[in-house]
């Protein structure tokens, strides 16, 4: 056997023929089998094509797609063989209709399966531009909930800071000195000229204090409000470049999906130092936010420094003027001074209550600040993971597809039509083997086939007319009577079923059994005309030893034939 006719035969079985029937049929009946064959092997070739695409947009391991491809090409290829394999040419209309027409299904279903991935594959550039059209959607949406959630923060900071500045107020008014007269009634106390004087040092040394830190907080307000300019101008252009780049990179502009040459020069020259610039500049205002913070609370505490100092020193003053006032008029010294002492420590617990207030507002301020760089962060790591979505899979398609088809009048219904055209192209290539089988004339192949069929079917007729006739035959004689033995008739009964000798044999005893029984019949009437009475006897006694003969060769036969049957593998050919 050379080449050609083995690859002959891979042909004749991948249509399902037997090559045993077709070398007895002319060549033309060959080729025609040779060409069912190669209809069978083309669904199995687009099976495996679109199993790998399906199967790449799930993984890159070829490890997993090339044998799971492979599978799957062979379970297409093995429904294909079942279907061909069943179909029989000289049927009646009727049920080669209703056969092709379950088998047509079965076959379209297949051919669904396969087409789908394949019609995705061929519009793998426009789901492509549909895909990255929803990527840049959701990047647009991601940050202008964090433009508002920042603007919400930035908000709460302002309001914060105003609270601040109405606290501070506070704490001056509290420098602010209110008497009662002898009616009780709230009076304003003129400041004397030592009064004044005091009051001027306090200012004075509060303003020497806190002159350098007020004069870096200046400086460090104007940097900062310059630099969130310079940082919202990069963020714009950044987010410009940014979408001018995905544009080019998903073929929007130019038409040339991947990084061109006008997306590496957006990315080289617009993109790169912008996000270094952008990333530089959201550091430093960070620092220059703790910075602040630090340099408030600097301030604050060398106001606090010089309050306490002035206060000490009041405290003595105040002190020696009781003295001074207790001289000159002991009475209305009493009260001013009970007034004053009384009026100093309300101030201190005022000035007390408005320092931790103060205190808690800058801590807000701060947590405020952090929140404003964490929503910052939060905001790149989402565009990022958006950018890092593979979005590869079969639903993804198909939905991208599907919107496809809805937009526009003209352009989604040629993409539909196109669609359904590819589709119903697929099928008809996947459904193409029972097709062609049923529509092709039969031939002398089927003809040697429908002949072995009819000849089986007779042939099993009359083999289960006889078997039923030989068991009636078994029944009514003394064979299985006088056995038994269960177990012994079982085996009597499946060896006549399976083999022929089996059958020979027991009609061979039936035979023997007749002739025994006639020829008994006949010695008991001689036995009886002629009057002798030990005949009987010594027939009933020969009766016995034929039968037990016969059993012991039954018992012996089927028992050996059974045991051998039990551990005799089982082949395809009888």
């Amino acid at each position: 056997m050379n080449l050609l006719q083995r690859i002959e035969r891979v042909f004749f079985w991948l249509s399902s023929a037997s090559s045993d029937n077709l070398d007895d049929c002319p060549a033309w009946e060959r080729r025609k089998y040779v060409a069912f064959g190669a209809t069978v092997l083309v669904p199995s070739t687009f099976a495996i094509i679109a199993c790998a695409y399906a199967l790449s947009t799930l993984t890159d391991n070829w490890m997993v797609i090339a044998p799971v491809s492979l599978v799957w090409s062979f379970i297409i290829l093995t429904v294909d063989r079942a279907l061909l394999a069943t179909y029989r040419a000289y049927q009646s209309i009727f049920r080669k209709a209703a056969q092709f027409s379950l088998r047509m299904v079965v076959a379209a279903l297949m051919g669904i399966t396969i087409s789908h991935p394949l019609t995705l594959l061929l519009f793998k550039d426009t789901i492509t531009s549909v895909v990255e059209k929803h990527r840049q959607g959701e990047i647009e949406a991601a940050r202008e909930t964090a433009k508002q959630q920042k603007a919400a923060v930035e908000e709460r900071l302002a309001t914060l800071e105003t609270d601040i500045a109405k606290q501070r107020e506070n704490w001056n008014a509290t420098f602010n000195a209110k008497f009662l007269d002898e009616n009780g009634k709230p009076v304003e106390k003129p400041l004397t000229a030592d009064e004044k004087a005091a009051k001027a040092e306090r200012e004075g040394k509060i303003a020497d204090a806190v002159a350098p830190g007020k004069e870096r907080l200046t400086k460090l307000d104007t940097e900062m409000a310059k630099l969130s300019q310079d940082y919202q101008k990069i963020a714009e252009e950044l987010n410009h470049w940014q979408s001018e780049f995905e544009r080019e990179v998903n073929g929007q502009r130019s038409g040339i999906v991947g990084l061109g040459p006008r997306a590496k020069s957006i990315q080289e020259d617009q993109l790169t130092w912008r996000r270094a610039e952008s990333a530089r500049l959201s550091g430093v205002l960070d620092t220059m936010t703790k910075n602040r913070v630090a340099l408030v609370a600097e301030i604050k505490a060398a106001e606090d420094g010089v309050n306490a100092a002035l206060d000490a020193k009041a405290l003595e003053e105040a002190a020696r003027n009781k003295a001074e006032q207790d001289r000159i008029s002991a009475l209305k010294q009493k009260v001013q001074t009970e007034q004053a002492d009384q009026f100093v420590s309300q101030q201190n617990a005022i000035r007390e209550t408005l320092k931790t207030q103060i205190d808690a507002l800058l801590l807000q301020q701060k947590n405020l600040h952090a929140e404003i760089g964490q929503l910052i962060k939060d905001e790149d790591t989402r565009i990022s993971g958006i950018r890092a979505e593979p979005r590869r899979d079969i639903l993804t398609q198909t939905l991208a597809l599907h919107e496809l088809f809805d937009q526009g009048a003209e352009g989604g219904k040629f993409a539909l039509a196109a669609y359904l055209v590819l589709t119903l192209l697929f099928m008809l290539v996947d459904t193409i083997p029972l097709i062609v089988k049923f529509f092709s004339k039969p031939g002398p192949y089927d003809t040697l086939l429908d002949r072995e069929e009819r000849l089986y079917d007779g042939e099993r007729k009359a083999y289960l007319e006889g078997f039923s006739r030989q068991m009636k035959e078994l029944s009514e004689s003394k064979v299985l009577n006088l056995t038994r033995n269960k177990p012994l008739e079982r085996a009597l009964v499946t060896g006549v079923d399976g083999a022929r000798s089996a059958k020979e044999f027991l009609v061979y005893l039936m035979d023997l059994e007749r002739e025994f029984e006639e020829k008994n019949r006949v010695a008991r009437e001689l036995a009886a005309k002629s009057g002798v009475s030990h005949t009987a006897e010594v027939l009933e006694e020969m009766s016995r030893n034929f039968y037990a003969d016969l059993r012991e060769r039954m018992q012996t036969y089927f028992s050996d034939d059974d045991r051998r049957r039990r551990t005799t593998p089982a082949t395809g050919r009888a």
